[in-house]
């Protein structure tokens, strides 16, 4: 059988990391900088990428006041989602999730009762 061209792709893309990775497993657990297909493959849990023609790699997740995205099923990012315990206060609306402009701030949520 052919493999679908999208699956060959990703296979090509991953062959170099496939081969360095034995220790850690092979497409899994990555580091912040290898190439991903989807933030379950990441150590951070968060796959990037810059636009729509970039390949996605991992990235650590935003911190306090950074841009962020809230978590999708997707699995991969444009803004990474927060670093645990923060939330990311974006617009969560429809039309946001679907053209991925719902980008908010990372905020300690326990601030907001802090005064």
């Amino acid at each position: 059988k052919v493999l679908p061209a999208c699956l060959l792709v990703a296979l090509l893309l991953l062959a170099p990391a496939l081969a360095e990775q034995q220790e850690r497993g092979l497409i899994f657990n990555l580091d912040v900088g290898e190439l991903c297909l989807q933030s379950a493959q990441c150590k951070s849990g968060c796959c990037h990428r810059l636009n729509g023609l970039s390949l996605a790699r991992c990235a650590p997740k935003a911190a306090e006041f950074q841009e962020c995205s809230p978590k999708s099923i997707y699995g991969v990012y444009y803004k990474c989602p927060c670093e645990s315990g923060l939330s990311c206060d974006a617009d969560k609306t429809i039309v946001g999730s679907i053209t991925n402009s719902d980008f908010g701030l990372c905020k300690d949520p326990r601030d907001s009762f802090r005064r």
